[in-house]
């Protein structure tokens, strides 16, 4: 997925589509502070690549305000053209228009998301509601609109091909759906909303991100750690001496419910230390307290919604995307919760017989599963009933052996694909990658910015984003950048990665080649520009070839010896990838039932800040999702996803798995890993962009409307297995 908060701009500026034209040539008016500004021109390095080592974070300020004055000048110009409107001077003058922002915006959100720093967070506060208020300049100038539904109601006769007509199409909708039809009332009123909406998705954020940072868990003796690989404790230690703790041990939070450690550690009061850590966070009344911004946020969204027609925000958002309408969400979410659960509680009785079994070995008393014993114990059931741990994966899957010969060799197999390093190019922080990225025919298509490891300046997550569209018009290449959080060993240590990490690095790329593959003509409709809900489609299926047996064996080689990993553990990974679902699905659903829940309901029936726990808690419980041992992914005064681009949308991850499990069986009934289906894949739907309509985009690859049944079957949910067996599936990446 790309930056929420960068998706969350990209959404609101859909109307003014922000585009990577050539520049215009030089004004001598522009002082010579401007002109020294990086963004005041495209960036002279490859593929218009950002000049890292020239931005200073006093650059934004200036390169914003000069952005938004020349972007309403040029809105002001378009809007007030006396010709009557056309194509070209309406539409493609508005994708053509607020260069200096784009590129401005375009890096700044992502530095915010990859390296964040007090200044960048004070910009972003201060920013916020500039932004919207910019925006809202634009989506609700009433000459504007009028060009654009002279030019919507007359759009077969002005000699489009489709591509055109979708782009008039879109324009009309996005105005539509910004407030532009208000009344001037309602319009000062929607104006105030998306300014304090801006201020308190930005505040949310950076309390996550604090209190992430201020709730590691501090640990006294090393002995407390036991079961933690020499590596984990040595990285724990060197943290610790980052904040100053020499002698002690620091294990640091994600912002997920679950935390890594857990899987591992055999102390069990530790265990439930970094548990309770974790679920508290943003609901404590401390400083970084979410409760009552959530509130506010769920409150005024709810108000935009009705003030726009719509009975609650989900109908206003699902109305947008493939989905359609929160009926048909509720209807899917409903139907895998009970199969979901059931599924979870039978593996927690086999957890449960793991823990009575053990404590009566022990002689000790046996006690309750918990939330905070379920990865534990989960590794102890994998290891008995597949004969292995993570322990014994990890040495064959070092990091940039997964990349390399994992990653882009499964590209290379499938879609012809060659990377290049390249150490010539400026980078935002040192633990970056960069690759150039070449077609079979040997010309680029792309630079590929690869950001693996956790830090504290980085929110949690994995992610892919991008600072350069492709396009048509400007005959701008992509250059897209994959975010992970893994772990950063000690110095000199090798990087080995958890099959979960293994998996996520796929997941990522297929976000990449989503960007890099884009060849469309107008930057509004760009690589990942596709409904929310189809956005990660293509990531989902890039996961299927981590495990592909090809793939798996080029890249799973022993990090000290080279030798390949023996087919008999290869196998059981195979295996095991199909364990475990039943939790790893009623987690997510947790949270995806969740966001409906806070989003479907009005604004009389939503809580104040002292009932947001209160509210969620009945929710789960309405929704048959309350099961204690299994909580929600992210609780919701940490869930960024939907303080971010995915309100009402985190739905998108299993909606999309309907089209991912799909595509799985496509390819393996039509031959699997082979350059044929891979250009197929590429041609009819990668490099399409939002230029269709995404599910005609599906049907023109899949050669049918998407069903239901692959999915029920890849997760387990057709009907419960007799012995206890695991359904398959992956978890979610978000």
């Amino acid at each position: 997925m790309k930056h929420p908060l960068t998706l969350a701009l990209a959404v609101a500026l859909a109307a003014t589509a922000p585009t990577y034209a050539k520049s215009p040539k030089a004004d001598p008016t522009v002082s010579a502070q401007q002109a020294a500004n990086p963004f005041t021109a495209d960036s002279p390095l490859s593929l218009h690549y950002p000049q890292f080592d020239k931005i200073k974070d006093a650059d934004f300020a200036p390169a914003f305000d000069t952005g938004m004055a020349e972007q309403l000048k040029e809105i002001d110009a378009i809007a007030g053209n006396p010709d009557k409107p056309s194509f070209d001077n309406t539409i493609i003058a508005m994708e053509k228009s607020g260069r200096t922002l784009s590129r401005a915006t375009t890096v700044f959100f992502n530095l915010v998301g990859t390296d964040t720093n007090p200044t960048r967070e004070k910009l972003q506060a201060t920013y916020a509601p500039k932004f919207s208020a910019h925006r809202d300049a634009i989506n609700l100038n009433p000459k504007l609109f009028a060009r654009v539904k002279t030019l919507h109601d007359t759009r077969d006769t002005l000699g489009l091909d489709a591509q055109g007509v979708r782009l008039v199409e879109r324009y009309y909708t996005d105005f539509v759906r910004a407030g532009a039809n208000l009344s001037e009332s309602d319009k000062t009123r929607l104006k105030a909303i998306n300014s304090e909406l801006a201020a308190l998705g930005t505040k949310f954020s950076q309390n996550v991100l604090a209190e992430v940072n201020a709730s590691a868990l501090v640990v006294d003796t090393k002995e407390e750690l036991d079961g933690l690989s020499d590596e984990q404790i040595a990285a724990a230690a060197e943290a610790a001496k980052v904040r100053k703790l020499d002698g002690k041990y620091v294990l640091a939070l994600l912002n997920t419910t679950g935390q890594p450690p857990e899987s591992s550690l055999t102390n069990r009061a530790l265990r439930e230390r970094l548990h309770k850590a974790s679920v508290a966070r943003g609901s404590r009344g401390n400083e970084y307290d979410n409760t009552a911004i959530v509130a506010q946020v769920t409150r005024l969204r709810a108000e935009r919604a009705k003030m726009m027609g719509y009975p609650n925000y989900a109908a206003y958002v699902l109305e947008d995307e493939t989905a359609k309408s929160p009926d048909a969400v509720n209807k899917m979410l409903g139907q895998l919760a009970p199969a979901a659960v059931a599924n979870a509680k039978r593996e927690a009785a086999d957890l449960q017989a793991m823990i009575d079994q053990e404590q009566k070995a022990k002689g000790e008393p046996t006690f309750q599963l918990q939330p905070w014993d379920w990865a534990f114990y989960t590794e102890k059931v994998r290891q008995a009933k597949y004969s292995f741990d993570e322990s014994q994966l990890k040495p064959y899957f070092e990091m940039k052996n997964v990349l390399e010969n994992g990653v882009f060799y499964a590209a290379g197999q499938l879609y012809g694909l060659k990377f290049k390093p390249r150490t010539d190019l400026p980078t935002y922080h040192a633990d970056t990658w960069v690759y150039d990225v070449f077609n079979e025919d040997g010309s680029q298509l792309a630079i590929f910015i690869f950001d693996p490891y956790a830090r504290s300046s980085k929110r949690g997550g994995a992610w892919m984003n991008s600072y350069v569209d492709q396009s048509g018009l400007t005959g701008f290449k992509p250059v897209v950048a994959n975010h992970l959080n893994v772990p950063k060993p000690s110095a000199g240590k090798p990087t080995l990665m958890t099959w979960d990490e293994v998996t996520t690095t796929f997941h990522e790329f297929g976000h990449a080649l989503h960007g890099m593959f884009s060849n469309v003509e107008y930057p509004y409709f760009s690589g990942t520009s596709v409904p929310r809900d189809f956005v990660e489609y293509p990531s989902q299926v890039n996961e299927m070839w981590a495990d592909w047996p090809s793939i798996l064996a080029n890249y799973a080689k022993h990090y000290q010896t080279g030798e390949a990993m023996p087919k008999a553990l290869l196998d059981k990974v195979v295996a095991a990838s199909k364990f475990n679902q039943g939790f790893a699905t009623t987690e997510y659903l947790g949270s995806a039932m969740l966001d409906q829940n806070w989003h479907q309901a009005t604004a009389d029936q939503l809580p104040a800040a002292g009932g947001v726990m209160g509210f969620e808690a009945s929710a789960l419980k309405k929704d048959g999702v309350d099961y204690a041992a299994v909580p929600p992914r992210y609780r919701t005064p940490y869930f960024s996803h939907i303080m971010g681009g995915y309100a009402a949308g985190y739905y998108a991850y299993i909606w999309s798995e309907v089209l991912d499990a799909n595509s799985v069986q496509w390819f393996k009934q039509n031959g699997g890993l082979s350059r044929k289906n891979g250009d197929h894949f590429r041609q009819s739907l990668l490099s399409q962009g939002g230029s269709t309509d995404a599910l005609q985009l599906f049907r023109n690859f899949a050669g049918h409307d998407p069903k239901i049944e692959p999915l029920l079957e890849k997760r387990g949910l057709t009907a419960p297995a007799a012995d206890g067996a695991q359904p398959t599936g992956k978890a979610a990446k978000k």
